[in-house]
């Protein structure tokens, strides 16, 4: 998702910030964001985040699965356990570094729960 500046002619500094998806703007999503706290907000992310990793690790586990050979993916004692951690932090790595694109589908779903949650109380 991209953000958009919303600002005046004049070149007064930006109002609000429209975050886009698939290129146009998502005023649902604006909207949702402005009722849902910035800890949740936080929190949402972090969740997202956490998700778009299984998800990575899981490809990844399944990638290295069938190496064989020498060397670090090799088929030694040992080297399942090293695998799966090595797989892990990848994940983590690249979710972190913005991942896939499936955390901000989350992230955004997230949210706008979490705004109809807000709304219905």
């Amino acid at each position: 998702m991209q953000a958009a500046s919303i600002g005046t002619a004049n070149g007064a500094p930006p109002k609000a910030s429209i975050p886009h998806i698939n290129g146009r703007p998502d005023y649902d999503f604006a909207a949702a964001l402005a009722k849902v706290s910035p800890q949740v907000q936080a929190k949402a992310k972090a969740t997202a985040q956490d998700f778009e990793a299984v998800f990575l690790n899981s490809m990844f586990s399944q990638m290295t699965s069938g190496l064989n050979g020498e060397g670090p993916f090799g088929n030694t004692t040992g080297t399942g356990v090293w695998r799966s951690m090595l797989t892990e932090q990848y994940s983590r790595q690249f979710a972190k570094a913005g991942g896939v694109g499936i955390s901000s589908e989350v992230y955004r779903t997230l949210i706008l729960q979490q705004a109809r949650r807000i709304t219905q109380s």
